[in-house]
């Protein structure tokens, strides 16, 4: 009978280096080992072939009748996931998540599911995204949300393959990717777990700038250098250009790419701000403060608008979303709002749905509404139900407030590095910014790398100084 791994280099489309086909040998030894909370760690920088090993390893696993589940951590991961693997893919909460209402108050809660998986591989792509940290939830982080709902069953025979880039920013306010370190996984979770690091560069058919950026600054992480190179000049893929030729070069790719596959990548709010009013008013010509046909990310979660049997689930921080057409503006409860109808770009089959918006959030330079700015939304509403007299009545009217719940969201032309982790674009301008010498830390170069990492096809370093380039 025909092993794992011969099968996995059967499935693999392309020579396999000499560390692939030694990762094909530790993925048959994953997939036949019977420990409990057996758990892979495959690691690799841009252009190593995880994408290529993922797709041949959910073929493989088909061959041998074993059940596989593709997750990632935000609607536009799991939508490139999906493309790259041929298989459908699912974010992360939308597996381990149901909505539920309370029957007594009517709040509406998620609560985790029951696994009803057996001897199935959940693979988790973009795993540097995951956040452990235990805000949004009542038990611990997403992570360990993730592992406790895999691993319910101690006899289930489920296993977790981690996929993620060590080089890429990890998560808001932490300073590394919980779901990548092999032995916080370990000594934290109680995992079994094993790990390979893929490090030839072959995502490469012909002469590539971006990957060779990439992979410079890779390196520069790697060895902790406090220096780096770019370059542009012996490649058709990356360009350099001042601000003053932005709109030059935007008009270039919105033409060639279209405005949904180009995006800008800014190291502030404020940045992106300004890069989203200019292009709506000398790119776009839209005169109106919104308008059908614009482009916005949301930028804090909402489980309000959606119908409780979505396929997104709820509209999370960091979905992205077309406007179909604009119905209303108000000002009310010290705000302004408008009435929306969307669609969610990264599900094309969903059905369009209609929300209310805070209008403020799009020009504001703050990540999304201040504590004061929703507090104030929030009395005025509570002085509006001052009419309802018990108390369980009245805060079940507030939690179902339109305006209480209105959708925060931003113009997404440009965005913050954060904010583009997960997605990808043809056409990838990396904004550098204010520069001020001395910044070349870890977290500097793990933004430039993870801008750069956004783009597939050409990429443009803006307000980069002479120094950096080679």
């Amino acid at each position: 009978m025909i092993d794992a791994e011969e099968l996995l280099e059967r499935n693999f489309p392309f020579a396999p280096t000499p560390g692939q086909k030694t990762l094909f040998h530790q993925l048959d030894i994953f997939i036949n080992q019977k420990d409990q909370k057996s758990t892979f760690l495959l690691k690799g920088y841009a252009g190593t072939g995880k994408t290529t090993m993922v797709s041949a390893l959910v073929k493989t696993l088909k061959n041998f009748h074993i059940k596989s589940i593709l997750m990632a951590p935000t609607g536009r991961a799991a939508k490139v996931m999906s493309s790259y693997s041929k298989r459908k893919a699912f974010t992360i909460h939308k597996i381990l998540f149901k909505q539920t209402e309370d029957p007594n108050s009517g709040r509406l809660f998620f609560k985790r599911q029951r696994n009803y998986s057996r001897n199935t591989v959940f693979i988790v792509d973009e795993a540097s995204m995951i956040d452990n940290s235990s805000e949004s939830y009542k038990k611990g982080g997403l992570l360990e949300e993730l592992l406790a709902f895999i691993f319910e069953d101690p006899g289930a025979g489920n296993k977790l393959l981690l996929v993620g880039d060590t080089a890429q920013l990890p998560p808001v306010k932490q300073n590394i990717s919980a779901a990548l370190d092999f032995d916080a996984l370990i000594s934290d979770f109680l995992l079994c777990v094993n790990e390979f690091t893929l490090t030839e560069v072959v995502r490469q058919k012909e002469k590539s700038g971006i990957l060779e950026n990439a992979t410079g600054i890779r390196d520069c992480i790697a060895s902790n250098a406090q220096n780096i190179k770019l370059y542009t000049k012996a490649y058709h893929d990356t360009f350099r250009m001042t601000s003053q030729k932005m709109e030059d070069g935007l008009r270039y790719a919105y033409d060639k790419f279209g405005i949904e596959n180009t995006c800008i990548i800014c190291r502030s709010n404020k940045s992106a701000t300004y890069y989203n009013k200019f292009i709506r008013n000398q790119l776009l010509f839209q005169e109106d403060e919104i308008s059908a046909g614009d482009y916005l990310m949301v930028v804090r979660n909402n489980y309000f608008w959606l119908p409780l049997d979505a396929v997104a689930g709820f509209m999370a921080n960091g979905e992205f979303v077309e406007v179909m057409k604009v119905k209303n503006f108000e000002e009310i409860h010290g705000a302004r709002f408008a009435d929306l109808t969307l669609r969610l770009l990264d599900y094309p089959n969903e059905p369009h749905f209609d929300a209310k918006i805070y209008l403020d959030t799009l020009h504001s330079f703050s990540p999304n509404l201040t504590f004061e700015e929703s507090n104030q939304v929030y009395e005025k509403v509570l002085e509006s139900y001052a009419e309802i007299g018990e108390e369980k009545e009245k805060m079940k009217a507030i939690r179902n407030d339109p305006y209480i719940n209105a959708l925060q969201v931003k113009f997404s032309y440009a965005l913050t590095c954060h904010k583009s982790q997960g997605g990808q674009w043809d056409a990838v301008f990396v904004d550098l910014g204010y520069y001020k010498e001395g910044l070349l830390d870890l977290e500097f170069m793990r933004w430039i790398y993870t801008a750069i990492t956004r783009s597939t096809s050409e990429l443009f370093f803006v307000n980069f100084p002479n120094n950096f380039f080679s």
